[in-house]
């Protein structure tokens, strides 16, 4: 930890949950939401630690709905859901790690 005594010129430090976190060494995956999925979540962000034993969007969507009926609902249909992970287009066999970020959104059109 900064021992602001060592550094007075810094003031205090804000110490957010994910810097708490990153200070013991634990890294958090950042999960989006967009669009109704964001409505459904009730959240545009999320960050959580990767589940023991998860590896891919697949994996890691059973997780996420068992956080709420809205996480449920949002991605109770998957052929609706489209996913990136780190700004690129991937799909339920995507691999991921706690360092990822991971979007869901609808699926998008032009016109």
């Amino acid at each position: 930890m900064i021992d602001v005594n060592v550094y007075p010129k810094m003031g205090t430090v804000a110490l957010t949950p994910r810097l708490f976190m990153r200070m013991r060494g634990i890294c958090l995956m950042k999960i989006l939401y967009f669009a109704w999925l964001k409505e459904h979540t009730g959240h545009s962000s999320e960050e959580l630690q990767l589940p023991d034993g998860v590896d891919t969007v697949g994996a890691l969507i059973p997780h996420i709905t068992k956080q709420s009926p809205g996480h449920a609902a949002a991605l109770a249909n998957l052929d609706a859901v489209r996913v990136a992970v780190n700004r690129v287009y991937g799909d339920l066999a995507t691999p991921i790690t706690n360092h990822d970020e991971v979007a869901f959104f609808p699926p998008v059109t032009g016109g």
